[in-house]
């Protein structure tokens, strides 16, 4: 099964797509700042929200919250309008927000990573209902997507230098407890992840050209290929949330080279998403 390529190569290094709860897809340029929307004309909107945008939620009742470079942003405008920005939570210039999403609970979670992506330098974090920080994974290299099983019960997490998914239990009080391989994905690099409605678990695979479907038995069930190879993330979406939307990279590429790289791609593979976790303050 093969991708569409839906948009132009209009991103340096596009990020965590979110079907917003307004029914159009939004994701990152990264390292732009900026946060893309794909309207129902077709038409894509670019609002510049910081120096780094790394991944943003929808907030009950309206609004978002957004990582930026070392802090969080936040708005109860749909429009992304009026932010307001919270303290820092990274004091080390080297290291900057990554990749999160939100937990069954409606809290927010984020990782980090070195710029250099030095090993082990950076953190995953849990945030409170007034946003303060909670370490609640150490040593992380490069944090990437994190979803959990339809149940609630299950987390998945990407430390893509490790090459590994990782999976946890959800104990009690939302925490993470026994965290344990999932998959080993041999070598490629697992990026973004989002998990469908029947618990299957996709990851975007940077350097790769695709995403790959594991089941929740951690048996690969489907490969998508993506015109472009360094995949980023992937959601799924649209009216019925039978479209899994795709994001792509051309951060470092030479010009010219991988010309589809930074486009936004789409394909139904057969499967139904759940609607985004959103965060509840």
């Amino acid at each position: 099964m093969r991708a569409e390529r839906i948009t132009d190569s209009l991103c340096y290094h596009g990020e965590g797509p979110v079907w917003w709860p307004s029914g159009v897809i939004r994701w990152v340029d990264m390292l732009a700042g900026d946060v893309l929307t794909l309207d129902t004309d077709g038409e894509v909107t670019r609002t510049h929200v910081g120096t780094i945008a790394a991944c943003l939620r929808p907030r009950a009742g309206g609004g978002a919250i957004i990582a930026g470079r070392h802090g969080l942003v936040t708005t109860e405008r749909d429009d992304l309008g009026e932010l307001r920005s919270h303290p820092d939570v990274i004091t080390d210039p080297g290291l900057r927000f990554n990749e999160g999403g939100c937990d069954p609970d409606g809290r927010f979670w984020c990782g980090s990573m070195a710029e250099d992506q030095a090993k082990g330098a950076a953190t995953l974090y849990r945030f409170t209902t007034d946003l303060g920080a909670e370490v609640v994974l150490p040593h992380v290299t490069v944090s990437n997507g994190i979803d959990w099983s339809p149940d609630g019960r299950t987390g998945y997490h990407n430390d893509t230098a490790t090459g590994t998914i990782s999976c946890f239990d959800r104990d009690e009080h939302g925490g993470m407890t026994d965290r344990r391989t999932f998959v080993d994905c041999e070598g490629g690099s697992p990026d973004g992840l989002t998990v469908d409605a029947e618990g299957n678990v996709w990851t975007a695979m940077h350097g790769d050209g695709a995403v790959r479907c594991y089941s929740p038995a951690g048996t690969l069930e489907q490969v998508v290929e993506v015109g472009a190879r360094q995949v980023t993330a992937c959601t799924f979406g649209g009216p019925d949330l039978r479209t899994l939307y795709i994001t792509t990279s051309r951060e470092n590429l030479p010009a010219g080279e991988d010309p589809q790289a930074g486009s936004l791609f789409a394909v139904s593979p057969g499967a139904v998403g759940r609607p985004a976790q959103v965060w509840r303050p």
